[in-house]
């Protein structure tokens, strides 16, 4: 798992699979919603468990919903440790949510789960037009909305009685730490972050793996999303598609409608591997995840390219910082880079032979012990 990704071979096996496919639920809608949708989308929450992961008898979970700053109703699983009251009454509390493309019933909310078996209020939320959460349409992401949504969640959990709303962190897995990062930089209610096998999104979308775009790739994708928004505006519907745009060996853009392939190929790419062992087997596999059964709205892309996360990552100090990746993570360059850019204090911890997907859900391999102390030093 230390070779970078191939694009091409990630993208070329996503190109063999099918339509997309339907959540599986009955009130939710495609992923090519119609662009004048009238009905607000909502979803009648289920209190069964619903999870990729084994339920704790350690904390108490119950669902919940709130809104965000642009009024659009959040979903979250909330997880309260079993153990004995603090003397004050309060537990400090942390935020939790990513990787991009996934739902609260994965990677997150595991984390939400072993955290509060540590002592914590977590609350694993789905971001904005993803999941259980609201918006109108679906599955577009935004690096600005996904950012509020962190806020939003503060809010939440520091209008809850049991939470000290002067203790609150958040832990961000993935594509969704850069949001995490920024909400931090412009909200000091988030008192410490955490992250584990961090992207950023703003990045890697506008600028290919490791800034390998050329300027003239990046000009022919904001072509194609410009093109593509003639597309969807008439025929009256968003269609799905890479959101990150590769090229093949004659320098074509390369379109799809799935993140992966239904069937894995022979010989794939081994980040090709780990991600579908992970959204398309049953280690991981949710029928809300994007990265399971479908993909972003094609033209998804557009805002990342014209806003970048973390531009004002010093911001953060003199709050804490926590950056975790796996040794063997294509992705270890996103929290190494971050790192230099960030102002103290800030801590930077490799975990030895691990890759980008380990840290979604190997217990043997994510550093909750770290994790635990950190958040139960800085939340003070």
């Amino acid at each position: 798992m230390n070779q970078p990704m191939n694009r091409r071979t990630f993208v070329q096996a996503a190109l063999t699979a099918g339509a997309v496919s339907a959540f599986g639920l009955a009130d939710q809608a495609r992923a090519d919603t119609p662009l004048n949708t009238q009905k607000r989308y909502t979803m009648k929450l289920d209190s069964s468990w619903d999870k990729v992961f084994a339920a704790s008898n350690k904390v108490k979970h119950r669902k919940l919903q709130f809104k965000n700053r642009y009024g659009i109703t959040l979903a979250a699983d909330l997880y309260e440790p079993k153990a004995p009251t603090p003397p004050n009454g309060k537990w400090p509390a942390l935020v939790v949510s990513g990787p991009f493309g996934a739902v609260k019933e994965q990677s997150s909310g595991l984390y939400a789960q072993t955290l509060a078996e540590r002592g914590f209020i977590t609350l694993a939320f789905d971001p904005s037009f993803t999941g259980e959460s609201g918006g109108d349409v679906r599955n577009v992401a935004s690096p600005d909305i996904f950012t509020e949504d962190f806020s939003a969640a503060v809010d939440c959990l520091g209008l809850l009685a049991q939470v000290d709303r002067g203790r609150i962190g958040a832990m961000a897995i993935c594509g969704l730490s850069g949001m995490a990062l920024t909400a931090a930089s412009s909200d000091s209610r988030i008192k410490a972050v955490a992250t584990a096998s961090m992207y950023d999104m703003s990045r890697s979308i506008s600028r290919g793996y490791r800034d390998s775009y050329t300027p003239e790739q990046r000009h022919a994708i904001i072509d194609y999303l410009s093109q593509q928004r003639w597309i969807d505006a008439a025929q009256g519907r968003y269609a799905p598609g890479f959101h990150e745009i590769p090229f093949d060996e004659q320098g074509q853009l390369i379109k799809g409608d799935r993140v992966l392939p239904e069937k894995l190929p022979a010989n794939p790419n081994p980040v090709l591997a780990a991600f579908y062992d992970y959204y398309r087997t049953p280690r991981g596999f949710h029928a809300r995840s994007i990265n399971s059964v479908t993909a972003w709205t094609a033209t998804t892309p557009m805002p990342f390219f014209a806003f970048p996360l973390m531009a004002h990552i010093e911001m953060i100090s003199p709050r804490p910082i926590l950056l975790i990746a796996g040794a063997n993570a294509h992705s270890r360059y996103y929290s190494e880079d971050i790192y230099q850019a960030a102002a103290q204090p800030k801590e930077l911890l490799i975990v030895p032979d691990a890759d980008h997907v380990d840290l979604y859900d190997r217990l043997d391999k994510i550093p909750f012990d770290a994790i635990e102390h950190f958040f139960h030093a800085k939340l003070k």
